[in-house]
């Protein structure tokens, strides 16, 4: 039976859609909504900014509130509720890690130009390939 089931989201409509599946096809489970702060580099300049922040983890968790916001209005539609969690650091690593903890990975396939296809498409490969959990990839 499944009793947890992790959500990493962005603000993607296919990270809506893996959340609207999880409420679906899991309406007894825990739902862990996941959003990742990623690490900085040149070329994530949200994740730059949020490192220079004086305290980084409330940047972080500032940032994702309007994120948390919508998956609660969405899980509100299935007269259910979320659980949020922010993370820090490699998106893919963290998503791993905290899969130890849940049952079911569900992610979002990302379908955008071909930068964001090489980008997102690494990081969902590693989460499959890594994860210790069976992940669901929705369309």
């Amino acid at each position: 039976m499944i009793e947890r089931v992790l959500v990493p989201m962005d603000e993607s409509e296919t990270a809506e859609r893996a959340l609207r599946h999880a409420l679906e096809a899991h309406p007894e489970a825990e739902i862990i909504v996941l959003h990742v702060v990623g690490e900085p580099s040149g070329m994530m300049g949200a994740a730059a900014s949020l490192a220079l922040e004086e305290d980084a983890e409330q940047a972080g968790e500032d940032a994702a509130d309007d994120l948390f916001s919508r998956a609660k209005e969405i899980a509100a539609e299935y007269d259910a509720t979320v659980a949020t969690e922010v993370g820090y650091g490699s998106p893919a690593k963290e998503i791993v890690r905290l899969a130890e903890g849940v049952d079911v990975v569900v992610i979002g396939s990302h379908t955008g130009g071909v930068a964001e296809r090489l980008f997102v498409g690494n990081v969902a490969r590693s989460i499959v390939q890594n994860s210790p959990v069976p992940v669901t990839v929705v369309h």
